[in-house]
Order: C-alpha cells, then structure tokens, then sequence
C-alpha cells in the first residue's frame, strides 16, 4: 500500500476503532504519523467481529464496474477510494496478515476459515507493532472551545490536541457496538452538511388486507404464529420506486413477527424505503414460481383438480406448500383464490405492502451521515479544516456482500492519504 510521506511531527487522532479507523490508522503508522486511536467500547472492531460471525464477507469478486454501481447514487464519489484500495486490495492485504481467503460460489470474497477473530488479532499486533496506540473506553463529545477533542473516560472528561482528526464513528445501527450517530449534532454545529441518518440493509413491517378489505398492520395472527422465522426460498422479488429505480432478483427472505426481513429484502431495502417516505407505502411483488413460466403456471393452476384441495392440487402440481401456500391465503382474497387465472398470476406476481422500515438500530448498516459535498477530495471537512470523515458516517450506502467492509477499508485509506498529501 503506497502512501504519502508525512511531516515527521504530525500526531494524527482517530475516533473510532471500526473497520474504516483501523485501516486509517494503518496507512498513517506506514507514513511514518503517529496514529492514537480513540473508541468508546472496551476493544476495537466489535461490528468486523458481529459480520464475522456467519462467515466474514470481506468483498466481491464481480467486475470493477459493477461492483461501483453498487454503491448506488454514490457511486461516483466512492469510485476514486475503490481504485485506490478496492476488491484485489482487501484481499493482499488479508493475505499479507496471514489470512488466505477464497472466492464462494455467489462471488463473494471469505477468509479460507470463515472467522473474523484471527484477521482483526493479525490486524491489531501489526498496528501496535506499527507503533498506533489504543485508548479504549474514550467515548468522544465533541470539541472544546480551544479545538482540543472531548472525551469522557473512565476517570472523568480527558481533552486531547492534534494536528489532525479522522472520525470514523459509524453510522446508526447497532448502537450497542458503538456507532449511535451520537456524533450528528457536533458536525451540525460546525456547519458540517450532514444528512438524517436512515435505516439501510433491514427489514420492514407490512400491510395486509383483512376479509372485509380493510388494510391491517402486521400479519394475521394465525400466519404470524404458525410462520414467522419461516424462510421463503427460491423467489423473485421485485419493485419499481416513484423516481425510476428499479430492483429486481432471486433469492430468499424471511417471515418476522410482523414483516419480512432477510439478503432479498435488505437488497431491496434503499427503493422500498424511499418510496414509503415518498408515498408513504411501498409495494413489492413476489413470484413464488420464478423458474416457471407465466403460461406454465396456469396450466398447471387450471387442471382438473377433482376433489381435491387447493392446498393438495397447488402442491402436487407446483410444488407450492408451507409458508408459500400459507402467504397466498395471507394476502389474496377468496375471490381470487378460486379463479384459476386470477391465483396464477398471483403466483407468478403477489403484491405485498410495506408500511415502514424498521428502526435503524435493528439495521445491518445506515444511510445518511456527512455529504461529501461537505469535504474535499481528501474527505476534509471544508467547515473544519484538519478534521476528515470516514467508513459509514459517511452518506453512502450498499447492499450486503463485501461491499460495506471494502468501502469502509477504501475511505478510510483515502482519509488518512488526505491527512497526509502536502497543504
């Protein structure tokens, strides 16, 4: 990793010991910086070791250009840092920590076991080594009068004075592991431009109609207790949002107590909630039957069923039971239920309606955070000279599958290289 050389008296702070810290801090110890690195829990990286815990996605191996598309309506502004330090450079670096890492069958990029624990111990006795030093249980509140940073410890308010700041707090989610966007109104008062922070990558409560076609919150009673935490695989889901996006992809999600969650609905999740907070309700259609044709099937839908079942036929004929069988009583009337064209276009296109994103401490990431029409092209604030931004605090936002990580990686390289380019 190349990087600039620095002023040999410059003691750079970091606040926050996430993913995007941990790699500002790593490129500023390489330039010769002393690097302090700050974080309010008792150890650093707890949200790299919560994602690690299913299998730590470190990145994405499809090509550059669609893996920036990613990054949405960002993409552009992302796109220097992913060049600098994008999907082949996560994986040298993991490599040059020991980690040996492969790419799965969806394309995503693993450590060769899976684990985050042994990379990000790897990763912290090389920083030590490197010379960064950690101050743990330093939660940050923001600045005194004298510009000196703010930080409550264990034994009482502490004020520190740098030549130079990188924040890297987080966003909103999962405010236990440290990012509470706590930091919002500091930035604000500066004159930062800074956008509310949203929800991104959750889940979301639905509206159902009942037998009298009246719309009701949340699932029936009946379905909610037989099928929340039932997954539903092998779908397609798909919407369109007021202002032109359009998502559409196989795969699963989940049933909750009162919605649907899960990888399908977290992709779906940046349209879907724009356009509820454009309309107020966002519809979504799923297709229970996405390898099968429309006309394929009716025709399986209109044979003779004799005297058997909805339920036997639908099975028999479609393989269709369970919760997908259950899902189609939920949202269709009987009316369409009996009409064999009208329940296999449902089949092939069932519209479900979400009322409201969940809240954003239950999200796996946020949007929103300091526009980067706030900083410079080294992610300085233009407000607050010598203090720059990185990781999800910044208002950008990605599906899950790598990408979160690398551009937290790629921002936070990008602004210890700002701390360092010559003024």
């Amino acid at each position: 990793m190349m990087t600039p050389a620095a002023p040999p008296t410059l003691r750079v702070a970091i606040v926050g010991g996430g993913a995007a810290g941990l790699m500002a801090a790593e490129v500023l110890a390489a330039g010769g910086v002393q690097a302090d690195l700050f974080d309010a829990m008792p150890s650093v990286g707890r949200k790299f070791l919560l994602a690690g815990r299913g299998g730590l996605n470190l990145t994405h191996s499809e090509p550059f250009d669609a893996f920036v598309a990613r990054y949405g309506k960002r993409h552009a502004a992302l796109e220097p840092m992913l060049r600098a330090f994008g999907p082949a450079e996560v994986r040298a670096w993991a490599q040059g920590l020991g980690v040996a890492t492969f790419i799965g069958s969806s394309g995503r990029v693993f450590p060769t076991d899976m684990k985050a624990a042994p990379l990000l111990r790897a990763w912290l006795h090389r920083l030590r080594a490197a010379g960064v030093r950690f101050h743990m249980r330093h939660r940050w509140l923001g600045w005194r009068s004298n510009g000196a940073l703010r930080f409550a410890t264990p034994n009482g308010e502490a004020a520190h004075t740098f030549e130079a700041v990188v924040l890297a707090l987080g966003g909103g989610s999962w405010a236990r592991l440290g990012s509470d966007g706590a930091w919002l109104p500091w930035l604000a008062e500066r004159g930062v431009d800074v956008a509310p922070l949203q929800p991104s990558n959750c889940g979301f409560d639905v509206v159902r109609l009942t037998s009298d076609g009246e719309p009701a919150p949340g699932w029936s009673e009946y379905f909610r207790s037989r099928f929340a935490g039932h997954p539903m695989k092998t779908v397609a889901l798909s919407i369109n949002a007021t202002d032109g996006r359009a998502f559409a992809q196989a795969g699963e999600f989940v049933i909750t107590e009162g919605g649907v969650e899960g990888s399908l609905i977290y992709a779906a999740s940046a349209i879907a909630r724009d356009t509820i907070a454009a309309t107020g309700r966002a519809q979504v259609v799923i297709d229970l039957q996405p390898g099968r044709s429309a006309q394929f099937v009716h025709d399986e839908v209109a044979r003779p069923r004799g005297a058997r079942s909805l339920a036997t036929h639908l099975k028999s004929r479609l393989g269709i039971d369970g919760v997908k069988a259950a899902l189609l009583h939920e949202l269709l009337p009987r009316t369409t239920l009996a009409d064999p064209l009208l329940l296999a276009t449902a089949i092939k296109a069932l519209p479900l309606t979400l009322a409201a994103p969940r809240p954003i401490d239950e999200a796996i990431s946020s949007a929103g955070g300091v526009r980067f029409e706030a900083m410079d092209d080294g992610l300085m604030l233009r407000a607050a000279p010598g203090v720059h931004c990185a990781g999800e605090m910044l208002d950008w936002e990605a599906p899950t599958g790598g990408y979160l990580l690398t551009a937290c990686f790629a921002s936070g390289a990008a602004a210890a290289r700002g701390v360092m380019r010559p003024a």
